[in-house]
């Protein structure tokens, strides 16, 4: 039996941010009306904290497809040839579990991660929002300008990075690809004064957001904290938004920026106003008035690999790409 491998290269020409953003509204629809499995990752902790192995299963009904991505995030590794995360996701069919292919992680974390926050953005931010922040530099700050650029009519993008010496290389990179006003800036506050939406998409383990300065109507992408002991908000900055996210299982067992002002029990549960896919399944309201802060707390989904990468290999299929390799799955009647 043959399985089809999608490299790094092969993902970014066949998902598109645009287009992995109604891949990912799709998804979360269908998590959200009880048409998929998205039990929460197992995470193995290497002893010295340098890096740790995530293991994400799902299943989605109307795909008929079960998966499983697993990857490596090694936060260090900025500033080095390798990504912070690397790995798999591997596609299974659901009628005989038949592996059909195996696709680059890397990308696709980096891709669906910026086109859920698109989503969320469609729904949440207002819809005159023009004035874009982002925190970080990295992988996931380029993948949010161009889904930011997809979801509102961004006039402006203003970026601070905690590594001050990324900045301006970051600025130029964006000026050059989207051809939009791009301003670097010195420090958070500089960056966020006056933002429409700001999206935090550093590995920072301390706040760099501050609740201080959220002014009203702005919305939040939050996405760079996924442990339950870091955060990119303060616990002012939680408290004065209307908190959305992409699986309340997962926040309440793994979001620092929910988790820490929850144990220092200035917020409980109910604070959590709903899913994304519930916004779009209509069952809950999004933004409500043009003043109120809103705030996307991203976590990253199994469900989410797994529409991305059966949807690259769907596309892979029609236009030729990927490479076959014999890999077995083939009953052996004699040996």
């Amino acid at each position: 039996m043959k399985v089809l491998i999608i490299n790094q290269a092969e993902v970014h020409q066949l998902l598109p941010v645009h287009e992995c953003m109604e891949v990912m509204a799709e998804a979360l629809t269908a998590l959200a009306a009880g048409e998929a499995l998205n039990p929460l990752r197992q995470v193995l902790q290497l002893p010295d904290k340098r890096g740790l192995l995530g293991i994400m299963p799902a299943y989605l009904q109307g795909l008929n497809v079960v998966g499983l991505k697993v990857v490596s995030v090694f936060h260090n590794n900025k500033g080095t040839e390798h990504d912070s995360h690397q790995g798999a996701v591997l596609v299974f069919e659901a009628g005989h579990g038949s592996l059909k292919a195996l696709v680059d992680a890397s990308s696709i974390t980096a891709i669906r991660t910026a086109a859920v926050s698109g989503v969320a953005t469609r729904l949440l931010a207002r819809e005159d929002a023009e004035e874009l922040a982002i925190l970080g530099s990295g992988a996931q700050a380029h993948a949010h300008v161009t889904a930011m650029l997809a979801a509102r009519r961004i006039r402006r993008v203003r970026i601070w990075s905690p590594n001050p010496k990324h900045v301006d290389a970051f600025a130029r990179r964006i000026f050059e690809m989207q051809n939009i006003s791009v301003v670097p800036t010195t420090n958070a506050l500089e960056a966020v004064k006056g933002a429409d939406i700001v999206c935090t998409t550093t590995s920072a383990r301390e706040p760099v957001l501050m609740g201080e300065w959220l002014a009203p109507g702005l919305h939040i992408n939050a996405v760079g904290s996924s442990i339950p002991l870091a955060r990119e908000l303060d616990t002012e900055a939680v408290v004065r938004s209307r908190l959305f996210v992409d699986r309340r299982e997962s926040t309440v067992n793994e979001a620092g920026d929910y988790l820490i002002p929850k144990r220092e029990g200035i917020i409980g549960d109910h604070h959590i106003q709903g899913e994304i896919g519930e916004i779009l399944t209509g069952q809950i309201a999004g933004r409500r008035t043009d003043e109120e802060i809103t705030l996307f707390k991203s976590l990253g989904l199994a469900v989410e690999d797994l529409a991305s990468a059966h949807y690259v290999y769907q596309k892979a299929l029609q236009q030729g790409l990927g490479t076959w390799v014999e890999f077995g799955g083939n009953r052996q009647v004699s040996l």
